[in-house]
């Protein structure tokens, strides 16, 4: 198992990429921590992986919100002895309108649970790592993180934001012996994209706008979080890599 005895927290592990990379951490012998702001969601994925023999706890935390991001790690610390891979997965999207047709106060809850998130993720996680002697840290991007597209500001920049913040600490921690990669997913069948596969005309362009002609699935991605996590990736820090079907080179 390529997580035998690990400590891994993951947020926004209530569904989607996050419910598929807890219970596959699991599966590889991770205790794990599953955050979320929906308890009834994070307590879900804590039963699937409890039914196939795992270990794991739900926490309910706001991840723009510090005081809830510090005890999220200090309760799994203090329940699990110590804490060697998180999992910064919480993200939401906008509404598609243009940019100064956005209100401010979305611009907001998009950047601060996105990308602030990420960064009080990190902030609480690391010491905790240094005392441990390293760990893994893996932060969601997106495809979008690395080009524009109309209509979608703040999750763009939120997520392009996240790419540079994880290679600013991919940089200040490495000598800890702490890795910092993103993940980058594109289009994934997960809620945040059910607006798209509502609209009759726009979905059957987007499904197929990757070299690979298909949306991703959750498992597909929690896959490539487990490598930036595991000793597999032992030299591998300060990167972000693309699970998008070939969506960037299409």
């Amino acid at each position: 198992m390529k997580l035998k005895d690990k400590v891994a927290i993951i947020t926004g592990g209530g569904g989607g990429i996050g419910r598929a990379t807890a219970v596959l951490f699991a599966k590889e012998g991770a205790q794990v921590v599953v955050s979320d702001i929906n308890q009834e969601s994070a307590q879900e994925t804590v039963n699937l992986i409890k039914s196939e023999g795992g270990e794991a706890v739900s926490v309910v935390a706001d991840m723009a919100n510090h005081v809830d991001v510090e005890k999220l790690v200090s309760f799994t610390t203090e329940t699990y002895g110590g804490l060697d891979i998180i999992f910064n997965n919480a993200g939401v999207g906008n509404q598609e309108v243009k940019l100064a047709d956005l209100p401010v106060e979305e611009w907001d809850r998009v950047v601060d649970i996105n990308l602030k998130g990420v960064f009080l993720g990190m902030k609480y996680a690391i010491p905790k790592m240094i005392e441990r002697g390293g760990g893994a840290i893996i932060n969601t991007s997106s495809l979008l993180g690395f080009k524009g597209k109309k209509y979608v500001s703040a999750y763009n920049a939120s997520k392009g934001g996240v790419i540079t913040l994880s290679k600013n600490a991919a940089v200040e921690y490495g000598t800890k012996n702490i890795r910092v990669n993103a993940v980058a997913p594109g289009v994934i069948d997960t809620d945040i994209i059910q607006n798209w596969k509502d609209d009759e005309r726009k979905w059957p362009l987007i499904s197929r706008a990757c070299a690979l002609g298909r949306i991703g699935q959750p498992e597909e991605v929690a896959k490539a979080v487990l490598f930036l996590a595991s000793d597999d990736a032992s030299y591998v820090t300060g990167t972000s890599l693309l699970v998008d079907g070939g969506g960037l080179t299409f």
